[in-house]
């Protein structure tokens, strides 16, 4: 038989049908958490605790694979604030949900992100009544901005937001005005690099790129760029498409396909080959190494020299993609500690 369409019960009806199959079972491991007072406790300590729970007889067993004991399996964190406990649960990438129990009333309620950080904060700080805390909403950021929406595309955001933009640029010419508007904005300490004045539309850039692409092409592959650059500031190009003749083709060619066909791939080529980073903040958060009055606190020389390490590494490939780049730039990395 075809399996059938079930709908998908809430993280409050769980608890809540744990408590009617489960009921003394649950009080027991809840009060074991609100024992423990006023804490924010890791999942381990949550599982620990059911652990000890199930490993006591028969129905103390079947709580675990109850519906509340799945809950507890994508719990990131509990708030412990006597009688209640406030569950963060993340049953699947990119989804939140909050429960909260009150462990002496037994009863359960679903809270909002704000809500369950108000009660987090309240640990700390104590409740407050005041009316005017600061809150920072980043949303309007965020009003335009596309968004993956399955969770299959976590961790793809590159190639998501590559696919829209060549989806955009697909659409007409004037979807491509934007790329031309990035690529002639780019500069560097006042110096214009990629693109200059000479060149306003995309049927000009079209243009220039045509007569850029056969006049390098009949340059020996390895001729440095900084001979030619005088001719292509010409047609309206300036530094920063490659280092080589070669370098500099395959980079125009592929903006060329772009404007011709976009696709994702080789949009994301294209705006590799960008230069657009020159500087870097790094927040390292090491405790103290050879300072004073810091006799018994942890000292972290492993990390500052493993940061240390870091930011090498990571100047050495930024002065390579630079120099790819057929620019002259010292990249300038900040650690913050």
């Amino acid at each position: 038989s075809a399996p059938k369409l079930v709908k998908m019960r809430s993280m409050r009806e769980r608890v809540e049908d744990t408590l009617s199959a489960h009921r003394n079972e649950l009080v027991s491991l809840l009060s074991r958490y609100v024992a423990q007072g006023k804490s924010i406790l890791q999942p381990h300590h949550l599982i620990d605790e059911l652990d000890n729970i199930t490993g006591v007889g028969t129905d103390q067993m079947k709580l675990g694979e109850s519906p509340f004991g799945e809950v507890l399996k994508t719990a990131q964190e509990a708030i412990v604030s006597p009688p209640f406990v406030a569950i963060a649960i993340r049953p699947r990438p990119g989804v939140w949900e909050y429960v909260r129990v009150n462990v002496y009333e037994l009863s359960v309620e679903e809270l909002s992100v704000s809500e369950y950080l108000h009660f987090k904060e309240d640990l700390v700080n104590g409740q407050e009544d005041d009316k005017y805390v600061l809150e920072l909403d980043l949303e309007p950021f965020n009003a335009t901005f596309p968004r993956p929406t399955r969770s299959a595309s976590i961790g793809n955001g590159v190639q998501f937001l590559n696919r829209h933009l060549s989806s955009v640029m697909f659409r007409n010419k004037e979807s491509l005005e934007p790329l031309l508007d990035f690529l002639r904005v780019h500069k560097h300490k006042g110096h214009v690099l990629m693109l200059n004045d000479r060149i306003q539309r995309i049927s000009q850039l079209e243009s220039s790129l045509i007569k850029a692409e056969d006049y390098i092409s009949k340059l020996p592959p390895n001729t440095p760029s900084s001979e030619f650059e005088y001719a292509l500031q010409e047609l309206g190009f300036e530094r920063g498409w490659g280092d080589t003749a070669v370098r500099v083709l395959e980079t125009m060619r592929l903006l060329s396909d772009i404007l011709q066909a976009p696709d994702p791939s080789t949009l994301e080529k294209f705006l590799g080959r960008l230069p657009m980073l020159f500087n870097v903040v790094i927040l390292s958060v090491h405790g103290y190494f050879g300072q004073a009055n810091v006799l018994g606190l942890p000292d972290t020389g492993g990390q500052v020299v493993y940061i240390l390490d870091q930011v090498r590494a990571l100047e050495n490939e930024m002065i390579q993609r630079i120099k790819k780049q057929g620019l002259n730039i010292a990249p300038q990395i900040l650690i913050v500690t």
